[in-house]
């Protein structure tokens, strides 16, 4: 069972999980990216993904567990008083951007995606170099032309909301820290910002 933008419509039961959930994390100060609520054996694993644009440090991920414990076991009733196992987490680098605030949140790294008009796109890779109302502009390393050659730099291509596909970021290896990447995330590296948070059990 699933709750998260831009996917499937969730089913009633996680629907008012989220409808729980979602106040606490707004309240604290954090965006709920995606619920999911998974079968496993007697219990249940209910996984939290949570994001903001400061970035999600390990503290923040224990505080955001405590407050959703609190809130579930304030509705015990929602989990059919089954028991269960919370999982807080912050977005994985193989999350799709799908929102302006994905967007915005991956500034300075390299992403791919399509772009152009519905059923002519095709897929461009650039460096985000800026997030506005109107769309992303994308730093795109043209061609490499003839072995040896000085490399051009990068063409800034503005892309509007409308011709903006959902992008993946692309993993650097050996990129220098710093260069766009938020820190401070869980797990966080040139490479990767996800994190597991605490597994807490509860509804029991």
């Amino acid at each position: 069972m699933s709750a998260s933008r831009g996917n499937r419509t969730p089913d009633p039961a996680t629907t008012r999980l989220a409808g729980w959930i979602e106040p606490v994390v707004g309240g604290a100060g954090y965006d709920l990216e995606e619920l999911v609520v998974t079968p496993a054996g007697r219990r249940s694993v209910v996984r939290v993904v949570v994001d903001r644009d400061e970035g999600v440090t390990l503290d923040d991920i224990a505080e955001v567990s405590r407050a959703v414990s609190d809130a579930l076991d304030a509705h015990d009733d929602g989990m059919g008083r089954a028991p269960y196992v919370l999982e807080v987490t912050s977005p994985g680098v193989d999350r799709p951007l799908t929102e302006p605030r994905h967007w915005r949140r991956n500034t300075g790294r390299l992403v791919t995606a399509p772009v152009g008009p519905a059923g002519a796109a095709a897929p461009v890779t650039g460096r985000v170099t800026s997030v506005d109302d109107t769309g992303v502009t994308l730093a795109v390393q043209e061609g490499s032309g003839k072995p040896g050659a000085r490399r051009k730099p990068p063409t800034q291509r503005h892309v509007p909301w409308a011709e903006l596909g959902a992008g993946r970021v692309q993993v650097e290896f050996g990129r220098a820290e710093g260069g766009g990447d938020r820190p401070d995330a869980p797990g966080d590296g040139a490479d990767d910002d996800s994190g597991d948070g605490p597994s807490r059990g509860g509804g029991q």
